[in-house]
């Protein structure tokens, strides 16, 4: 089962539902009031779905965002992740290497609902960077009362010549039209028994070949689940729910950067896989703030 956001085939406003992978089920609401509620009650709802039905294969998927929901992400919370920001950044080194260990993790916010982008669809590289990578990452869908109500894949889009820069510099990197994609659908953590032994698995294709591939595990986080969920929540509020990206443990070595035309796939064992194109720069992703239906 995942919980799906989508389009039906005749148009209209978004909807919310539950497929099985060829049929979508209603569910009454948009996916914040459904954050709204316990993850129990959730749960309930979810099984006892039995709204109108469409076929999965005719309707527009959208990212499992929505509203006044809020993309956040937690850095360094790979070993992998910690020595490429090592690597990236000569004249900050340390900044990262005290952040692994530190009881406090990275937490920063990367995208408003409205920004993010979803399966098959693009992502972008800024015009000023000379270095750009996807970052794979486990998303935590959050309710309200900062329960783990399912998992995604996020695409974590980062400038590595900006933050490598200067840290100060880590919003440029991170925050910016085309640089978050979320996606297909939410798996309900009721049906996900261990997420810290999940595979994921990055593939990029340049002109229809593979140009860099890479597999990790959950099992490489360095932080625990509920930790992240706890800060996030210490003294901030998401009255309609939030998603939080894990951090990411595939990096392609440097000088390896992203290219306009590139197609990158993420897989999550048990999740889902995420696909988008890339582009370059701000003028091919003008559709978006356009796209009302979203």
């Amino acid at each position: 089962m995942h919980i799906v956001r989508f389009v039906p085939s005749d148009g209209g406003r978004p909807l919310v539902g539950v497929s099985d992978g060829s049929t979508i089920t209603e569910l009454a609401g948009t996916l914040g009031e459904l954050l709204r509620l316990p993850v129990a009650e959730l749960r309930d709802r979810c099984l006892a779905a039995d709204g109108p039905r469409h076929d999965a294969a005719a309707v527009r998927p959208l990212p499992p965002v929505d509203g006044r929901m809020e993309v956040w992400a937690a850095g360094v919370t790979y070993r992998r992740s910690r020595e490429a920001r090592v690597t990236e950044s000569e004249r900050s080194a340390d900044v990262y290497e005290r952040v692994y260990d530190a009881a406090r993790p990275e937490l920063f916010f990367k995208s408003a609902a409205w920004r993010v982008t979803g399966d098959g669809e693009t992502v972008a590289i800024r015009d000023d960077s000379t270095v750009d990578v996807p970052e794979p990452e486990l998303g935590l869908v959050l309710n309200r009362h900062a329960e783990i109500v399912g998992y995604t894949v996020v695409n974590d889009m980062s400038s590595r010549t900006i933050e490598g820069e200067n840290p100060l510099y880590l919003p440029q990197a991170k925050i910016y039209l085309g640089g978050c994609a979320a996606g297909p659908g939410i798996r309900p953590a009721w049906e996900v028994p261990d997420p810290y032994a999940l595979d994921i698995e990055l593939t990029i294709r340049r002109a229809g070949a593979v140009t860099w591939t890479g597999t990790a595990s959950t099992e490489q986080l360095h932080r625990r689940l509920d930790d992240l969920v706890g800060y996030l929540f210490r003294a901030d509020a998401f009255p309609d729910g939030a998603l939080l990206a894990t951090g990411t443990c595939l990096v392609p070595d440097l000088p390896f950067t992203l290219a306009a035309g590139d197609e990158i796939a993420i897989t999550i064992a048990e999740v889902g896989t995420l696909t988008s194109t890339v582009v370059a720069g701000r003028d091919p992703m003008a559709w978006l703030p356009e796209d009302t239906a979203r």
